[in-house]
């Protein structure tokens, strides 16, 4: 009977999701993919919409709403910038402003049509996005003032950015890059974002869109080289991480932030170094099933990690859908047989 032996590698506290310090004190190592800083841009008809139906808005009392742009006739347009779309969907909130036959309606006051009009009063508004495309808070218009986004109190991030309204419950969301929903305004009343949402698809097939959607951000260490010691090559047989999560709560539903791992193994200290999961190629990961949490043993498949001397693992974090929540591996252990 083969004996058993362990390695216990320690990582000094890795954590991913929004802690870009600690993800670039790893950089030799990590690549983080994350959304574009800039943001993602409303499609528009001289870009993307052929129809010119995918940056409208509609409210009963002053007409069409344009998320996309207010060029002018004559301007030079560089379809490679994003800013030449007025309104910009962010992970945090949504710069910029939309344009309509009652001036323009502000969703950021550090973006406005005016430059930044922010102050350290009641002004200082913005639309926020959850992560996940739940968005709240407030828009400004000169004409019309105030609309918000959000008037329930049903979600749990529900009690900062949506004041409750006992009379109705309202909220703007992004699903697949798509709005749904109303925002209310106590002047001109409700803004609809989507054709869909008042039945008029097939009448008017209007809706505001965006490349923005909700993704997981991930990240990844590679460990140093070990050597079992054993001349003709050992067999690994499982691994196991400790160590907890970020305690912030996860704002998307449906999501999961987990721990995977692959692993390389060799007869030669110099490699090559080839990372595989269960399914012999990189593209899948050994994880704990069904939930991904510390101190589960996750088996390795023998016929693929066998009679070999060394061996390196990767290790790979996976944020939730907000990238609010992250794992934090502490230490890894792997279990071999000689």
């Amino acid at each position: 009977m083969r004996s058993k032996n362990r390695f216990i590698i320690i990582l000094f506290g890795l954590l991913l999701a929004g802690f870009s310090g600690v993800l670039f004190f790893f950089s030799d190592f990590i690549v983080q993919a994350t959304h574009d800083p800039n943001g993602s841009n409303i499609y528009g008809g001289v870009v993307d919409d052929p129809l010119d139906q995918l940056h409208w808005a509609w409210n009963d009392a002053i007409g069409w709403i344009d998320f996309h742009s207010t060029l002018q006739y004559g301007d030079i347009i560089d379809i490679d910038n994003p800013y030449i779309f007025n309104v910009i969907v962010k992970s945090k909130l949504i710069e910029g402003y939309a344009s309509s036959s009652a001036k323009e309606l502000s969703l950021d006051c550090a973006t406005s049509r005016n430059g930044n009009i922010c102050s350290s009063g009641n002004d200082n508004f913005r639309v926020l996005n959850n992560g996940c495309g739940a968005l709240s808070g407030w828009a400004w218009n000169e004409v019309y003032g105030w609309a918000s986004f959000c008037g329930t109190n049903i979600l749990a991030d529900g009690s900062a950015g949506c004041p409750y309204n006992p009379n109705y419950s309202y909220r703007v969301t992004i699903t697949n890059g798509e709005f749904s929903g109303y925002a209310w305004s106590d002047v001109v009343g409700w803004i609809s974002f989507n054709c869909s949402d008042g039945g008029y698809c097939g009448t008017s097939n209007y809706k505001v869109k965006t490349t923005w959607t909700s993704s997981s951000t991930s990240a990844y260490l590679d460990s140093s080289t070990f050597d079992t010691g054993i001349a003709g090559g050992a067999q690994l047989n499982s691994i196991m991480w400790l160590g907890g999560f970020t305690s912030a709560t996860s704002t998307c539903a449906g999501t999961t932030v987990k721990v995977g791992f692959q692993i390389a193994a060799t007869s030669t200290p110099s490699g090559p170094w080839n990372f595989i999961g269960p399914d012999n190629t990189s593209s899948t990961f050994y994880e704990a099933f069904p939930v991904s949490e510390p101190g589960v043993s996750i088996p390795l498949d023998y016929t693929l990690h066998n009679n070999q001397r060394y061996f390196r693992y990767r290790v790979f974090l996976f944020s939730d859908q907000s990238q609010s929540q992250s794992p934090r591996v502490d230490d890894v252990i792997i279990n071999w047989s000689p």
